[in-house]
């Protein structure tokens, strides 16, 4: 079931929400039940409480900056045995 809801936004931030459905070719609706739904799940999704190990292990990575998974896998095996 649908039901009408009146917002009270600035004015400026009402032509760019129109511009971007015209971009999108959605409606403000939409726009905004998506939005709302998103938030709704990231809110619930971060309730989830991490278990025990991985709370542990949180953070103790630190990642080469540019380089990609391949790149950060053939180091640390490199690292691990030996070889280069």
């Amino acid at each position: 079931m649908l039901a009408k809801l009146t917002l009270s936004v600035e004015e400026e931030l009402i032509k760019d929400a129109r511009r971007m459905v015209r971009r999108n070719r959605t409606s403000i609706s939409s726009m905004f039940s998506r939005f709302i739904r998103r938030e709704i799940e990231a809110e619930s999704s971060a309730k989830i409480p991490l278990a025990p190990i991985t709370r542990k292990a949180s953070g103790i990575v630190c990642l080469r900056a540019g380089k990609g998974d391949r790149e950060l896998l053939e180091d640390a095996l490199s690292e691990k045995y030996g070889v280069r």
